[in-house]
C-alpha cells in the first residue's frame, strides 16, 4: 500500500512535469556547484561510473554524462522520465523507474552513487541512504537541505539544541500536526531533514567523509555550513585510492 504522503508527491510531480525545469532546474545553483566539486573528485578518486538515485528530468545524469562519466538514473515517477525524454532522448534512456528504497540493482553495482534534493522528500531517508550504500563501490555524495542552516539565527540554534537533546522529532510532530511532513505548491511534499542527519550513517560506512557548503560563497563562521548553508554536499569515501597523492619527504 502505498503512503499517503509518497502518493501526494507523486501526483505533483504528474501535474507539474512539463514545468519541472523551469521550476526546479536553475543553471549555477547549489547542486550544480555540488555537481561540479562531486565531477572534480571523481577524477582524482578514479571514479568512472556513476547511479543518480531520483533523477527528475536529468540535470544530474546530463551533466554526469557531458562530462565524461558512464552514469545511469533511477526515477520513481514515469512522467518525469518522459519529460528527460522528450528533452533529450539520448539522457532519457539512462533512466530507468524505480524506488531509492529499492535499487534494481546488485551490490557494489557502481564507483559512486548521488542524490539531490531527494532525501527532504521522503520520510524515511535512511532507507534510501542504505540503498545507495549497497550499490556503492567507492563512494556516496549527497546534495540536499541542510535544516540548521534555514530561517533567523536563533531559529538554527533552537533546532539544532532540539535535535542534540533528542526533541527535535516531537516537536517537529506537534508543528505539522502528526502529518510529520509539509507541503508547498513550490516543492510538494517535504519533510524536515538536514543532511547531518546521514552523517553517522554514512561515516559507518566511509574510510573518510567531507561536508562542503554549496552556498557559492563562505560566509566568516565557525558554524560554517552547519549553521550558515540551506543546502549542503556530504560526501563518504569508502576505498581511498593509495596512488592518487604522494608525500614528499
Amino acid at each position: 500500500m502505498i503512503d499517503q504522503a509518497v502518493r501526494k508527491q507523486q501526483q505533483y510531480y504528474e501535474q507539474t512535469a512539463a514545468d519541472y525545469q523551469q521550476m526546479h532546474v536553475v543553471d549555477g545553483d547549489e547542486h550544480y556547484r555540488a555537481l561540479s566539486y562531486i565531477a572534480t573528485m571523481a577524477r582524482v578518486w578514479g571514479i568512472s561510473s556513476f547511479l543518480d538515485v531520483g533523477s527528475g528530468t536529468g540535470r544530474a545524469v546530463e551533466f554526469l554524462h557531458d562530462q565524461g562519466f558512464q552514469v545511469r538514473g533511477v526515477e520513481p515517477v514515469n512522467a518525469l522520465i518522459q519529460q528527460a525524454n522528450r528533452r533529450r532522448p539520448s539522457i532519457g534512456q539512462l533512466i530507468q523507474c524505480g524506488q531509492g528504497e529499492s535499487l534494481p540493482f546488485a551490490d557494489g553495482s557502481f564507483d559512486a552513487v548521488c542524490e539531490f534534493a531527494v532525501l527532504h522528500h521522503v520520510r524515511h531517508p535512511n532507507w534510501v541512504i542504505q540503498e545507495m550504500l549497497r550499490v556503492a563501490r567507492t563512494a556516496v555524495f549527497i546534495s540536499d537541505a541542510n535544516r540548521f542552516g534555514q530561517g533567523r539565527l536563533p531559529v538554527r540554534l533552537l533546532k539544532l539544541s532540539l535535535s542534540k537533546l533528542g526533541l527535535w522529532s516531537a516537536v517537529n510532530f506537534l508543528k505539522t500536526l502528526g502529518r510529520v511532513y509539509s507541503y508547498s505548491e513550490g516543492d510538494g511534499v517535504f519533510y524536515s531533514y538536514s543532511v547531518y542527519d546521514s552523517l553517522a550513517q554514512i561515516a559507518s560506512w566511509a574510510e573518510e567523509t567531507h561536508i562542503i557548503s554549496t552556498l557559492g560563497h563562505c560566509p566568516s563562521s565557525w558554524w560554517q555550513p552547519l549553521l550558515t548553508s540551506q543546502c549542503v554536499l556530504l560526501c563518504g569515501l569508502k576505498q581511498i585510492p593509495t596512488a592518487t597523492f604522494k608525500v614528499h619527504d
